[in-house]
This record gives structure tokens, C-alpha cells and sequence, in this order.
């Protein structure tokens, strides 16, 4: 028997006003895979994630993970099913140290006791690279660390399905690669995630899959080879003519 996919979205619908930001958008993702998401600034990009997240109620259309319907979920309820999200702007609780800011998506993401959460938050610290700055208040992070407080609080909260919202935006170059080869190494661990980026070369490194949005509706998907090089996504997302 096929497995069922980790996360459906069937038939998502939402408008805000007159601008339709989700329109009957249909997707599935198994465990382990990194579907990628691009598209031009309106797109939909960051609503789809809010939907999927809890942070949105949809319209219409429906939205399953690990067999289960958590279209109507809160997103504290979402997450301790096991969704975790990074967000574009990192927001950390400045005045708490590093530990503590992963500390809180331990107990109360992942919901574990103290000795527990103590390991996993170490575990998550070394993994990152933030361990040698534990201590240091998050406040006084530069944006690069700031982005792996961001993703180190996500992965503490013990995710199936990791949504990261554009965190090599603002990047330099070699700051983006380390980024990159982070989210591999969680790729590696068997994460599945979904990857909005606008940075496109650092997702093509790694995604498996590439969904290219446009006016809240998906315009195509596929191996990221093959997508970049459909006439369609180099005029709505380039801006070129193929």
C-alpha cells in the first residue's frame, strides 16, 4: 500500500477583499521531501504558508496532515502536530538569552519536561551552530545567527514538516551557502519541508520539487531543472520573454 502524503491541501481557497490570495491551490508532499516555492512578490506565497501554519483560516478547500483534517487547527495546535515555521523576519524574544528563546519552543511547542527539553535544545544549539552563543542575549544577534535562532526554535518544537519563509533573504553569499548547507543536513534527517525563497539558486541547490505560484493560483510544478526552464515561469517570474 502507497503511503498517504504527509500534508494535502485540496482546493484551498482564500480572498482578502477583492484580491484573491489562494485560489483552489492543490498540493501534496511526502515525509523527507523539500518542495520549494517561487513566484513574484503578490503571488500568494506568504498567505499559502499562513494557511498552512494556522496563522489564516481558509475559505474553502481543506488541508490534511499525517492523515489528519486540521483545516479549523489554531497554530499551537498545529504545531504540536508536528508543523514548525521559520518567518521572514526573525523576531526572537530579545531580552532572553539564546537557550531560552529555543527553551520556550521546547516546553511549549514540543511540550517536553525539563530534562528532556534541556537535551533537546542542546541537540538543536550544536546543530545550528549556536551553541558557543547560548548564553548570549538574542537581541544582540547579528542577522545570520538571527535566522538560525529562527530556524533552531522551529526544529525544537520537534517538527515533521518544517515551513521556512525566505531565511537567506538579506544574506551575503557565503552567509546564503551556510544556510544552505544547514537546511541539507536537516533534509538529511528525513525533515520534510516547504521552502519560500526568492533567492533562487540557494533553493535549486537543495529542493526536489519546485512550485512556481502566480495571482494566488500554482502555474506549474516539478523537478527545479525542468521548472526553471518552462517559458511560462520565465515570463511571469523572470520577467523575460523565453
Amino acid at each position: 500500500m502507497t503511503p498517504a502524503p504527509l500534508l494535502t491541501l485540496d482546493g484551498i481557497e482564500k480572498s482578502f477583499g477583492a484580491v484573491r490570495a489562494a485560489d483552489r491551490v492543490t498540493l501534496s508532499l511526502d515525509s523527507g521531501v523539500l518542495l520549494g516555492i517561487i513566484g513574484p512578490n503578490g503571488a500568494g506565497k506568504t498567505t499559502l504558508f499562513n494557511l498552512i501554519g494556522g496563522d489564516v483560516r481558509a475559505d474553502a478547500g481543506s488541508i490534511r496532515f499525517r492523515r489528519e483534517e486540521i483545516t479549523r487547527l489554531t497554530p499551537h495546535e498545529r504545531c504540536r502536530r508536528g508543523i514548525g515555521r521559520s518567518y521572514q523576519i526573525p523576531h526572537p524574544f530579545g531580552g532572553m538569552t539564546v537557550f531560552e528563546n529555543v527553551l520556550v519552543a521546547a516546553t511549549y511547542g514540543a511540550r517536553l519536561r525539563e530534562r528532556a527539553a534541556y537535551s533537546a535544545c542542546l541537540e538543536v544549539l550544536g546543530s545550528t551552530g549556536l551553541l558557543p552563543k547560548a548564553n548570549r542575549l538574542a537581541g544582540s544577534l547579528a542577522l545570520l545567527d538571527r535566522k538560525r535562532l529562527e530556524l533552531a526554535r522551529a526544529l525544537a518544537t520537534g517538527p515533521r514538516l518544517l515551513l521556512l519563509d525566505e531565511i537567506a533573504g538579506g544574506l551575503t553569499e557565503g552567509e546564503s551557502a551556510e544556510v544552505v548547507a544547514l537546511i541539507d543536513r536537516i533534509k538529511q534527517r528525513g525533515v520534510a519541508m516547504i521552502w519560500i525563497e526568492h533567492v533562487v539558486h540557494a533553493l535549486v541547490a537543495v529542493a526536489d520539487r519546485l512550485l512556481v505560484m502566480n495571482a494566488g493560483a500554482v502555474l506549474t510544478e516539478g523537478p527545479p531543472a525542468a521548472v526553471m526552464a518552462d517559458d511560462r515561469v520565465q515570463r511571469v517570474y523572470l520577467g523575460i520573454e523565453a
